[in-house]
């Protein structure tokens, strides 16, 4: 049945929707396994239609046998708020034993450790499916440039699916993949959205670790996320947001977070389009068509339009290509550029031979000309919440990119260029379909930080402008309320025993309005103890005096602020509450313990976290 449901192509297929929430109602009820899922989501993906969306694909038997591991760490216990969710991944991201081609055979080599982002993904559950196909070396937003083929447009195949994270995005939209890692230097991770009527979200520039990302543009390089829904995307982004010390353009998001300006989750906002002189469609009456009941759409929901002066957001797209940022794509690509240039797709060999003639006082003064282009956009932010213009100006068929692939490649890129520039945060949703059929999207922005607004407004807008997703319906709204926000609406508390998920008291937690948020470790500065004469028993947190230590796992929760002193009120002595340092470097309120109580307790901080101690004593009892 499962296999059946997964073949259907039908835009209005009822059954099957390869959503978070739909993949979580189908486990919880025994509709289907893990294992049952990723055997029939290889079968779909073995069809001969998606052969050029996948680069390297997970074997079947090694898919299920994954799901079984993922089974038997929730039996033992550990949080996965991605449980068994199947992804797909950019194959310009590394995954631990996989080839990394970044669509270049000539460049490939197999890495032993995945990207932070992805090493994330598993901890927390999802199972990973193969890398997809793009263009290479993330050069290019039509998904054309590729020797592995040209991912089909799940619309029609005569179209282009978008670019550079084609594969990904299809994808998503053909239901192979709950989601999807994707980059997005110049707008990959949102016109390949718009082409497969699927979600692309760009969040705020070093939110994601990029460490373990072949760099398109290294300082610009963005991770995206494709899925079905908002919601959905918005899910898996908690969980791969994450500070990296080892990645030089990392934020913490306290640091790049601004005031959330005026909310865009009800009526009252506004939302800024380009000045009619610079709202072009590239004579594509169908697109304006859609975009201007885009736009009745969000007034529908309460907001008023305002015409802005798109000019310097114009210019600041043209230094992306035109300037000397494009000479940061030879720190991947150069040494293979001028070795073997010939392993290139002609379109990025053109390219790069042109980034080649920037010069440092190029570059320095390109940063001085963006400068000045932010300063003049800054205004924009005080007349509206929020930007709102079409994803990509037009539609090109396979034909019409191959036979002018520089030029129409440029024209997709006139509202999306120059978002990381500006350091803005952005994403793409699916507005409908034109009149010819074929999928139409808009894209919000907002300055960074504001990420969890953009998502806000974007699940009432998907709810209001399509009933489709990818090739789906719609899912259904969970009735459950979703916050959009990061740590701004609750106090993040770190726990590490009895409260974990799962132990005896995570219930006084989840009594107290809590929700899981993460897991992580501390900094290696603390040492763990098991304590005497509490029931259930509990251990003590404390941080060396030396400073040298154990990195111990523990779980982040979120509690709403007019409870969180209630609930550390009814702490037992000899536990307390306190600042924990993180393996991140961030410091979060979490259980640690006074010192008199550790005389008769026993250190077990080898074990690096209560559960991992609990196991030991299971299979020694």
């Amino acid at each position: 049945m499962l296999a059946e449901l997964m073949s259907q192509h039908s835009a209005q297929a009822e059954g099957f929707r390869p959503n978070l929430r739909s993949l979580e109602c189908g486990y919880g009820s025994g509709q289907f396994s893990p294992a049952e899922l990723m055997s029939a989501i290889y079968d779909r993906a073995s069809q001969e239609d998606f052969s050029a969306v996948w680069i390297h694909r997970v074997s079947k038997d090694n898919l299920v046998r994954s799901a079984k591991a993922v089974e038997k760490r929730r039996v033992d216990g550990a949080p996965l708020p991605l449980f068994g969710i199947p992804f797909a991944v950019k194959d310009n991201i590394d995954v631990a034993g996989v080839p990394t081609t970044a669509a270049c055979p000539a460049f490939a080599y197999t890495p032993k450790r995945s990207a932070v982002a992805v090493e994330r993904l598993i901890d927390a559950g999802a199972i990973f499916l193969g890398k997809t196909n793009l263009d290479q070396f993330a050069t290019g937003l039509v998904g054309t440039r590729s020797p592995f083929g040209i991912p089909p447009n799940p619309f029609d195949r005569r179209y282009i699916p978008g670019g550079s994270s084609s594969g990904s995005a299809v994808a998503v939209a053909t239901g192979m993949a709950a989601f999807a890692l994707g980059t997005d230097t110049a707008g990959s991770g949102r016109v390949p959205a718009a082409f497969n009527n699927i979600v692309g979200l760009k969040p705020s520039r070093g939110l994601i670790s990029t460490t373990g990302v072949v760099p398109a543009c290294r300082s610009l390089d963005c991770l995206s996320i494709f899925a079905l829904c908002c919601e959905d995307a918005w899910r898996v982004f908690e969980i791969a947001r994450h500070f990296d010390s080892q990645d030089p353009f990392s934020r913490h998001w306290d640091a790049i977070a601004l005031s959330a300006g005026h909310s865009l989750a009800g009526p009252g906002f506004r939302f800024g389009v380009p000045d009619t002189e610079h709202l072009s469609f590239l004579d594509d009456e169908m697109a304006h068509r859609a975009f201007a009941e885009a736009v009745a759409g969000l007034q529908a929901l309460g907001g008023q339009p305002i015409a802005i002066d798109f000019a310097p957001f114009c210019d600041a797209a043209h230094l992306l290509y035109e300037g000397p940022w494009v000479a940061q794509r030879l720190v991947a690509a150069g040494k293979l550029f001028r070795e073997d240039p010939e392993a290139l797709d002609p379109n990025v060999k053109a390219i790069l031979a042109g980034a080649q003639g920037f010069s440092a006082e190029d570059a320095f003064r390109a940063q001085e000309d963006l400068s000045l282009i932010r300063r003049c956009t800054q205004s924009v932010w005080s007349e509206v919440d929020v930007l709102v213009t079409p994803t990509v100006p037009t539609v090109y068929t396979v034909t019409q990119v191959q036979a002018d692939p520089i030029r129409l490649n440029a024209n997709l890129g006139l509202y999306t260029n120059f978002v990381n520039l500006l350091d803005l945060c952005a994403l793409a949703v699916p507005a409908g379909f034109r009149s010819d059929r074929l999928p139409f999207g808009i894209t919000l922005m907002a300055p960074r930080g504001r990420d969890a607004s953009l998502v806000a407004l974007g699940v009432r807008f998907l709810e209001l402008a399509s009933s489709t997703v990818g090739l789906f319906a719609r899912p259904e709204r969970s009735s459950e309320r979703l916050s959009f926000e990061v740590d701004s609406t609750g106090i993040s508390l770190g726990v590490l025993g009895a409260h974990l998920s799962g132990e005896p008291l995570n219930y006084q937690l989840v009594d107290a309005g809590a929700t899981f948020v993460r897991s992580t470790r501390t900094a290696s500065r603390y040492h763990l103890f098991e304590l005497q004469g509490m029931t259930p028993t509990r251990p003590g947190l404390v941080c060396s005096a030396t400073g040298q230590g154990t990195a111990i796992e523990l779980e982040i929760w979120r509690l709403p602020p007019d409870r969180f002193g209630l609930f550390i009120s009814r702490i037992p002595p000899p536990l307390c509450v306190g600042s924990i340092e993180l393996e991140d470097g961030q410091r979060v309120q979490g259980f640690l313990c006074e010192h008199y109580a550790l005389l008769q307790a026993k250190d077990i901080s080898s074990f690096g976290g209560w559960r991992p101690y609990r196991r030991f004593l299971a299979t020694t009892s």
